[in-house]
C-alpha cells in the first residue's frame, strides 16, 4: 500500500475554481485502477493550502495513474492555479 500526499498551495482567488475541479474528478480518481482511497484536506490556517492523500495497491498503480490521461487532465487545469510549485511524498 501506498499513500500519497501532495500539498498544493493556490493563488488565494483561485480556491474555489480548485475545489470544483477536484469535486469535478474525485469518483473518477476514486475508480481508477488501484486506486482505494482519495481525499482532500484544507488547511486550517492557511486557506490557500490543500492537501490530498490519495491510497494506491502498490507504486505501478500510482505510476499508471500519473501517467494516464485523466491525471494529465486533472493536473494540467489544476497547476495554472498554483501560487508555489506543488510538493509531493509517496509513503509506505
Amino acid at each position: 500500500m501506498i499513500t500519497r500526499l501532495v500539498k498544493m498551495t493556490f493563488l488565494p482567488n483561485e480556491t474555489e475554481a480548485f475545489q470544483k475541479i477536484f469535486s469535478e474528478n474525485k469518483d473518477r480518481i476514486a475508480a481508477f485502477e488501484g486506486c482505494e482511497q482519495v481525499e482532500l484536506k484544507r488547511d486550517v490556517n492557511s486557506p490557500n493550502i490543500f492537501f490530498t492523500i490519495s491510497r494506491w495497491r502498490s507504486e505501478a498503480d500510482l505510476e499508471n495513474y500519473r501517467n494516464s490521461d485523466l491525471f494529465k487532465s486533472v493536473w494540467s487545469k489544476t497547476k495554472v492555479l498554483f501560487e508555489e510549485k506543488a510538493e509531493a511524498w509517496s509513503l509506505k
